[in-house]
């Protein structure tokens, strides 16, 4: 599988594409938009919810952690299987509209217990959302030119999550947090229309000369599960974007509420300053890394490991001063860091986990690989940055997020050695440097 994959990245790099393959981008990058912007509304307007609902840091770690992860990933794999079998478009709209309805119906809760359940309809219906689009994007894009694709489709988090500071924050800030969930969840139903109506399905591993030249190994759910788990590469690839996730979630949960609460900002300096830094750093940091792994990929597939590794270790003393800055325009200058390097490793385990494997095991591949990622990362961070906020609040009310967030600069040890070891693993290829 190496060497084939290293054949194709060679003739892929200077491959055209085509206008319908940017369409399709396109439509699927803002589909992921309106994912990332549902999901990170809960986050972005904690301050409000909790004097709405008085919902204490643990309730909210779980809502946006615990809960959400466990029906997001466990829900993606047979979702992923679904969309291996069947038409990835049709599954992934279907997805839209349900996670949409469901944000519309946070909007609507009058309880704790109602918030918590259509969180984890919302996260329902976003398990069939990513993988599917993965896959879409594989089959439309030739090898060497997929990270960069993948990059750009990831921009959804950013973007969305800087239009859901800056719509969310407003509408919150002029009327109410739930007037928020209604309308950019309505926004969603229509996107769902919008995905069957411009995004063709494409075939499925036209773009791998290698792997179509050979018979397709078993598609099935049982053997590529068995696939998945018995290669050191996936498995490592998959725990270290888990350990990288549970930094990137335990912060960004709470990232707002900290500037907010414990730094003075206000909900109107949030809905500027916040929105800015996440669209320019986060954004430009993801497509950054896409375009850096697909350059030194030609000369050593290492690349997909060494990028994240070097990006996280130059984000994490960044992260402390982020913790220890006095005002909030100093934590968000420092936190600005953080918020580009911290996600080199998201679209360069992607691209590498799609090219791993065959075409007719890609969405669940892809569903596994954010299983694996999401229910350590989105199910542990969350809920972990609450809960020890919660327990140095006694001691320490004021700064008990600041503390909290300390509590991660271990995790950024551990991912960045894990992805260290994968380029350790990662064996030198036919045509390769390295």
């Amino acid at each position: 599988m190496q060497d084939q994959a290293a054949g194709d990245i060679a003739a892929g790099g200077g491959a055209r594409v085509g206008a319908r393959a940017w369409i399709a981008l396109a439509g699927l990058c803002l589909v992921y938009l309106l994912n990332f912007l549902d999901r990170q509304l809960l986050s972005i307007l904690a301050k409000p919810i909790q004097d709405t609902l008085h919902v204490t840091d643990s309730q909210l770690g779980r809502l946006g952690g615990l809960y959400f992860a466990l029906f997001y990933c466990l829900i993606s794999i047979p979702v992923g299987w679904l969309a291996d079998k069947s038409n990835r478009v049709r599954v992934l709209s279907l997805a839209c509209g349900l996670w949409s309805l469901a944000t519309m119906g946070c909007g609507l809760a009058a309880n704790y217990p109602q918030l918590a359940v259509s969180r984890m309809a919302v996260g329902v219906g976003e398990a069939g959302g990513v993988p599917p689009s993965y896959a879409i994007i594989t089959d439309y894009f030739p090898p060497g030119r997929r990270t960069t694709a993948l990059s750009l489709y990831n921009l959804g988090p950013p973007f969305g999550q800087a239009l859901g500071v800056a719509f969310g924050a407003s509408i919150a800030a002029v009327y109410s947090w739930r007037l928020a969930f209604i309308v950019l969840g309505g926004a969603g139903v229509l996107a769902a229309l919008g995905v069957l109506a411009f995004v063709r399905e494409p075939p499925r591993g036209g773009l791998d000369p290698a792997m179509a030249a050979e018979a397709p190994p078993k598609g099935g759910f049982g053997s590529t599960v068995k696939m998945f788990v018995s290669s050191p590469q996936l498995v490592l690839v998959s725990l270290a974007c888990g350990a990288t996730q549970i930094v990137t979630y335990g912060a960004g949960n709470f990232s707002t509420l900290y500037l907010m609460r414990e730094r003075g900002m206000t909900l109107q300096e949030v809905a500027l300053w916040v929105a800015l830094a996440t669209a320019v750093c986060m954004g430009g940091g993801i497509y950054v890394s896409g375009r850096v792994v697909d350059h030194f990929i030609r000369r050593s597939r290492k690349a997909y490991a060494l990028a994240p590794a070097l990006s996280l270790t130059l984000a994490m003393p960044l992260f402390v001063a982020f913790a220890f800055a006095p005002t909030w325009p100093l934590a968000l200058l420092f936190f600005a860091g953080p918020m580009a390097l911290n996600y080199f490793y998201l679209s360069s385990a992607v691209a590498f986990v799609h090219e791993e494997v065959a075409p007719n095991q890609r969405v669940l591949s892809g569903a596994l690989l954010l299983l694996v990622m999401n229910l350590i990362g989105m199910g542990v961070g969350p809920t972990f940055v609450g809960w020890a906020s919660d327990q140095f609040h006694a001691a320490h009310p004021h700064n008990s997020l600041q503390l909290a967030f300390l509590c991660l600069v271990p995790v950024y040890a551990l991912a960045i050695a894990l992805f260290v070891v994968l380029a350790l693993v990662l064996k030198p290829v036919a045509g390769s440097k390295s």
